[in-house]
C-alpha cells in the first residue's frame, strides 16, 4: 500500500465554481499510484468541495441562485464580522461539503462523463484555498 500527500493552492473568483479536475488529476498521474482512492479536504469554512455537472454551466447557475436563497445575505445573522456574505458562506459550505473522495483506476480519477471536481467559492471576494490531497493505493 503507498500513500502519497500535498497541498495545493488556488485563487478563486468572487461566488463561483473552480474546475480542479486536471490539477487534482496531474496529481495522481504524479503520485504513480495506479489503482486505489484520492481524497480531497478544503482548508477553509466558506468554501465547498463539489462534483457536479462539467457541461452545462447553467447547472452552476441554478446552484448559485438557490443556495442564495437558502442563505440570504439580507438575513439578521450574529456572526458577521467579516461582511454581510460572512455567515451565509458559513451556512453554504456546511450544507455541502469540504471533502470528497474519488475512486483511481489505472491511474485516472474514476469520475463520471459529466463530473468535474470543482471549489465552490461562497465568499464575494477572491480568496485563496488550499486542498489537501491523499492518494492511496497500490
Amino acid at each position: 500500500m503507498a500513500v502519497s500527500q500535498d497541498s495545493l493552492e488556488f485563487r478563486t473568483d468572487p461566488k463561483s465554481f473552480l474546475d480542479i479536475t486536471s490539477h487534482v488529476q496531474d496529481f495522481v498521474t504524479s503520485s504513480d499510484i495506479q489503482n486505489g482512492v484520492c481524497h480531497l479536504f478544503i482548508k477553509h469554512t466558506s468554501a465547498s468541495l463539489v462534483i457536479q455537472e462539467n457541461y452545462d454551466p447553467s447547472v452552476r447557475q441554478d446552484f448559485e441562485t438557490i443556495f442564495s436563497k437558502l442563505a440570504p445575505e439580507d438575513f439578521p445573522y450574529v456572526h458577521n464580522m467579516e461582511g454581510k456574505d460572512d455567515m451565509p458562506a458559513h451556512i453554504r459550505s456546511a450544507l455541502t461539503s469540504t471533502s470528497e473522495t474519488v475512486p483511481v483506476v489505472n491511474g485516472k480519477l474514476s469520475l463520471g462523463t459529466w463530473q468535474g471536481i470543482y471549489i465552490w467559492e461562497h465568499r464575494d471576494q477572491t480568496h485563496n484555498r488550499k486542498v489537501t490531497v491523499s492518494m492511496v493505493g497500490e
